[in-house]
C-alpha cells in the first residue's frame, strides 16, 4: 500500500513551490514609448518606464485596491486628512492619464478630465477651499 502512495504523482497543491516569485510577463506590443516623442512626454515617458513595469508585476489587486481605500479616506474624512488622502489618488490617475493620453479617443480624454476636475475638486473641499 505505501508502494502505491509513492507511485502517485503529487496533488498539485501539495508539490513543492519555487521559491522564486513568477512574474507575469510584460504585455505584447510594437513599442513601448510612444513614437516620435519629444521634449516633456518623452522624459516622463522614459521615468515612467520603471514604474510601469515594477505595477505591472505586482498582484492585479493591489493598486486599485490601494487607491480605493484612500478614495474612501477621502470621502469619509471631512478634513485636512481627507484632502491628504486624496492627493495620492489625485497623483496616480493624473499620470496614467497623461502616458494614455496619445492613444485615447474623445470620449476617453474627456472621461478623464472629469474623474481629476471631480477629484481636485474632492481634495479642495476637504482643503476647505468651499
Amino acid at each position: 500500500m505505501a508502494d502505491k502512495r509513492s507511485e502517485r504523482p503529487a496533488h498539485p497543491l501539495a508539490r513543492q513551490r519555487p521559491q522564486q516569485r513568477r512574474q507575469r510577463p510584460l504585455p505584447p506590443g510594437e513599442q513601448f514609448f510612444t513614437p516620435g516623442a519629444t521634449g516633456l512626454r518623452k522624459k516622463v515617458e522614459r521615468r515612467s518606464a520603471a514604474p510601469l513595469v515594477f505595477l505591472f508585476q505586482l498582484p492585479r489587486w493591489i493598486a486599485p485596491v490601494a487607491l480605493v481605500v484612500l478614495l474612501l479616506v477621502g470621502f469619509a474624512v471631512p478634513s485636512f486628512w481627507g484632502g491628504l488622502a486624496v492627493l495620492p489618488v489625485i497623483g496616480f490617475v493624473g499620470w496614467l492619464a497623461y502616458m494614455s493620453w496619445p492613444s485615447l479617443g474623445v470620449r476617453g480624454r474627456v472621461l478623464r478630465v472629469a474623474l481629476l476636475t471631480f477629484l481636485l475638486l474632492l481634495a479642495a473641499d476637504r482643503f476647505g477651499a468651499f
